[in-house]
């Protein structure tokens, strides 16, 4: 694993060149920003395209320093393992249990960092499911910090309005015993289901206040 070096200049240098990139090419408006918690928080979200870490960044503003959870291919090129770890990413063998990602994770957490992970730990098509993995809940409950379900659209079309919608942050209550895979894999289905329901909301209109990147300070 690529030790995270993160920057916080680099971070909002890149910031505000993505804002004016993505803010011509997308209408881009947030939906329950108000549910943005303070402090250290593992951000959960469904993932169909490339661009979704951006657009989530974009969408919690300049001031809260997102910290990627990236597949370890990505820290093997040279360049872009150098940009992204100023960036606070940190890396992940997904065929492992990677210990070292969940230390990163939790430094991140002890400085009252966010951390973006992807649950179901790749790219999904329109209509396809997979079925979480429990390493966001487990890292969640472990340090005891909220997850925050995130939804980002799969269909992105250019110069039309995308809307990140944002849900309440909620905790994972510990447990005296060590919980079995298949409760950790229960409340991984459960925290799905909130990203989806969150999916949903948008689509049929019912919507916490929407504001656009403008209201984000730069």
């Amino acid at each position: 694993m690529t030790k995270p070096k993160p920057s916080y200049r680099f971070y909002r240098g890149c910031y505000r060149v993505a804002r004016a990139i993505f803010g011509a090419a997308f209408r881009l408006r947030v939906s329950g920003g108000e549910n943005i918690p303070r402090g250290a928080a593992m951000v959960c979200a469904n993932h169909s395209s490339l661009i979704d870490p951006i657009l989530i960044a974009l969408a919690f503003g300049i001031d809260e320093f997102m910290h990627f959870i990236a597949k370890i291919e990505l820290f093997r090129i040279p360049i872009l393992s150098a940009a992204i770890a100023k960036l606070g990413a940190i890396s992940v063998d997904r065929e492992t249990t990677d210990i070292a990602t969940i230390k990163a994770t939790l430094t991140y957490f002890k400085n009252g960092g966010k951390v973006l992970i992807f649950p179901e730990g790749t790219r999904t098509h329109p209509g396809e499911r997979i079925a979480a993995k429990p390493g966001a809940v487990r890292i969640a409950e472990r340090a005891g910090v909220p997850l925050v379900p995130v939804f980002v659209p799969r269909e992105k079309r250019l110069f039309r309005r995308l809307e990140v919608v944002i849900g309440k942050p909620y905790m994972v209550d510990k447990q005296g015993e060590k919980r079995h895979f298949e409760e950790y894999a229960a409340l991984s289905g459960e925290l799905m289901g909130k990203i989806e329901a969150l999916g949903d909301g948008a689509v049929s209109g019912k919507k916490t206040a929407i504001v656009s990147l403008d209201d984000h300070g730069v």
